[in-house]
């Protein structure tokens, strides 16, 4: 592939725009929805049934009716897998009344019952929180001896995008949020950094070999740097989006949510690397060089 004369520092403003129009609506769904915990995060209990036919929502309710846990379940049917949430921790006679109950259905389906309280759900919440911050405190830690801060700036604030919009998503469709989804967060923050480090190494090579005189200069290095180092940047997105995305579709309803995830994390993340990070550094920057005066209009002139 060849990029040599593709302007990436121009076409960074649509994206710009495009990413400022995501995190907004992204915020307002946040703000109105929040996002759609799992039980990870939110007390209560999550019931997984494997089951050897399928079982319809019809057939459910009535045995949820009589354990009395009706109104605090979603039932998420399958073609062998049945998914029951509740808002509530269930008690043993109604665990047992529950599987008793489907058992009469199916005698072949099998259990598994997580069970979150309400203090190890905001636990769990505040160390996911914490996670996150550390590793971006830790990023522009690193970044800052290796490079300057206005790499560090760029780079944690391309980091944070990614993270968002994958959130974003998340809350617009009203996706579960639960401990793998942290994971995944964790995950593409790395993939994100890795390709930003590998593009701010290229334009720290260049600089050093460059004599900046205008803004106009270091456009030309920053663009030079891209075309550089974005056939690798792509590359390796892609390897990984091609074995996440066979994980989504081929995968267990246990990592899913974590594999769509990724995959959406690593597209955004892809594309912050090149059209975002770069530019922001270069707006930082070329806040030092002095910028091409207009000429001023001669006596002749007027």
């Amino acid at each position: 592939m060849r990029f040599k004369n593709f302007d990436y520092v121009g076409a960074s403003r649509y994206f710009y725009t495009f990413s400022i129009i995501l995190t907004i609506v992204g915020a307002i769904c946040l703000a109105a929805l929040g996002l759609n915990y799992g039980v990870d995060f939110r007390s209560g209990s999550n019931v997984d049934i494997t089951t050897s036919k399928q079982l319809t929502v019809e057939q459910l309710e009535p045995i949820l009716k009589e354990a009395g846990i009706a109104e605090e379940a979603s039932i998420t049917p399958g073609n062998d897998r049945v998914n029951i949430r509740f808002s509530q921790v269930l008690t043993e006679p109604q665990d047992q009344a529950l599987k008793a109950g489907i058992q009469k259905l199916d005698k072949d389906a099998s259990f598994e019952v997580n069970t979150v309280d309400p203090e190890m759900a905001k636990e769990l919440g505040q160390n996911a929180i914490y996670a996150v911050l550390l590793s971006c405190v830790g990023i522009i830690i690193y970044v800052s001896i290796r490079f300057e801060w206005r790499f560090a700036i760029a780079a944690i604030i391309a980091l944070l995008h990614d993270a968002f919009v994958v959130i974003s998503i998340f809350s617009i469709f009203r996706l579960e949020v639960n401990l793998t989804f942290i994971i995944a967060i964790l995950t593409i923050i790395g993939y994100s950094i890795n390709d930003t480090i590998v593009i701010f190494d290229r334009i720290r090579e260049n600089l050093r070999f460059s004599k900046i005189k205008k803004y106009s200069d270091l456009v030309e290095l920053v663009n030079k740097s891209l075309s550089q180092t974005i056939a690798r940047s792509l590359y390796t997105a892609l390897s990984v989006f091609i074995a996440a995305f066979f994980m989504l579709i081929m995968g267990g309803e246990s990592i899913r949510m974590f594999s769509l995830a990724i995959v959406i994390g690593l597209l955004f993340g892809a594309y912050s690397s090149i059209f975002i990070a770069s530019p922001l550094w270069l707006l930082l920057k070329g806040k030092n060089i002095a910028k091409p005066k207009a000429p001023k209009p001669s006596k002749s002139d007027i």
